[in-house]
Parts: C-alpha cells; structure tokens; sequence
C-alpha cells in the first residue's frame, strides 16, 4: 500500500491536576501555528490545533498548560497533552462548540509495476475513515493526526480539509477575551461613522458648495454692450 504511518504518542494528563472547585476553562487556538504536545517538550509536537477551535485547559502552568482536545463521545476520543501557554488565547465562556468535529476518508490503493494483478482488482483500492483530529510535517510532508479503531496515528495528506472557522470569541458577551497570558483583546472592526461625523461632514459640504457658487459667479464677465452702426 502506499499509506506511510509514523510512529505517535499521546501525553497523559490525569484529572487530580485540575485546580479544586474551580469551573471548565477553555482557551482558543486564535492563530493557525498553535501545536498541540505530547509532553511539555517542543520535540514533542503531535499536531496543529485546528484553527479558531478550542482545548478544555486542565491545568493553567507558565511555559506549557495541561489540556485536552474533543471528548468521548463517540466516534471521537479525547485527547490529553499540552500546549504553549501564551500560544492560546484564554476566554471566560464555555463555548458551544469547541472542538472541531470533523471525519476524512482516505483512499489506498495497491500498485504492482511488474504488471497486471491476479483478479478483477476489486480490491486494489480501499477506503477507511478517520477521525480528523489535526496536520502535522514531517520535512515538506504533510500529514493529518487522527483516530480509529481505538488508536492514534498519521496518515498521509492527501486532501484539505475544509471547515467553517468558529469566531464566536470575537463576539464574547461575558465580558471579551481574557488578557492573561497568550490572551489580548481581539479588535473586532470599527462601525461606520458617527451620527455626529455625519452631520458635521454634511454641514462642510454645503458650505463648500457655496463658497464655489460665489466663487463662479464673481468669475463671469459682464456682457458686452452691443454696438449698433451709426446712420
């Protein structure tokens, strides 16, 4: 088959690291370069957070904070590891769909260049599903993260993987975006002129128009008096 699988491993976070009584905290990958780790190593790098989707953070640290990526509820399995503290953006809202829940199909196909097969080549070509969890790189090689029949690993990329980005941190209603480490504020764009600019911008063109009307009038020349033969 031409797949190539690379070895991989997931970071095990345990849930006596969370901090006691304190609510579900989330922090959202605002930038497309946010690596998701097996260990708090940056040799350790599994995959590219999808971007604009969030982690659940476990444990809030300094260099790396613990977290988890989608849930159990299947087909999907959560995912525990670690991340770059200011590489995420924190919020103060559980968002209503943080993780990207996305599933690619992948096609291999068997290929024998000393000539035909044996049989109808019914299955030299097969396809299997995957859960797509995120891309990684290998050199210039590109590969996808994901999940099935209970295991992790790679598969080649052999498609883009289209999906509609999740903004709702941009129009967060408990207050904005935390600006603890890796947060900031979003800008979000500016609206258009005030009612104010408005009236102020009207009032300077009619002036302006009527400076010009006089400034042409006072142009014109006085008509010539027309001369008549004398008899």
């Amino acid at each position: 088959m031409s797949a190539l699988f690379l070895p991989a491993a997931a970071g095990q976070v345990y849930a006596d690291e969370l901090p006691q009584g304190s609510s579900d905290l989330y922090a959202v990958a605002a930038q497309s370069d946010v690596w998701f780790y097996a260990a708090e190593n940056e040799d350790t790098g599994l995959f590219l957070l999808p971007y604009t989707y969030y982690v659940k953070v476990l444990r809030r640290g300094g260099l790396y904070s613990a977290v988890q990526y989608l849930d159990d509820a299947a087909p999907y399995k959560a995912i525990t590891g670690y991340c770059k503290t200011d590489a995420l953006t924190f919020v103060d809202f559980v968002p209503q769909r943080p993780y990207l829940r996305r599933e690619i199909t992948v096609s291999y196909r068997v290929e024998n260049a000393a000539g035909p097969l044996m049989g109808k080549g019914t299955f030299d070509k097969v396809e299997k599903s995957f859960i797509y969890y995120g891309t990684s790189y290998l050199g210039t090689a590109r590969y996808f993260y994901v999940y099935a029949d209970g295991m992790f690993d790679y598969v080649p990329a052999t498609q883009e993987v289209l999906y509609d980005l999740n903004t709702d941190y941009l129009q967060a209603s408990s207050g904005g975006v935390d600006e603890g480490a890796g947060g900031g504020e979003i800008e979000e764009p500016k609206d258009g002129l005030s009612g104010t600019q408005i009236v102020i911008i009207c009032v300077a063109a009619a002036a302006l128009i009527v400076i010009a009307l006089f400034v042409l009038r006072g142009k014109r020349s006085s008509p010539t008096p027309q001369e008549f033969p004398e008899f």
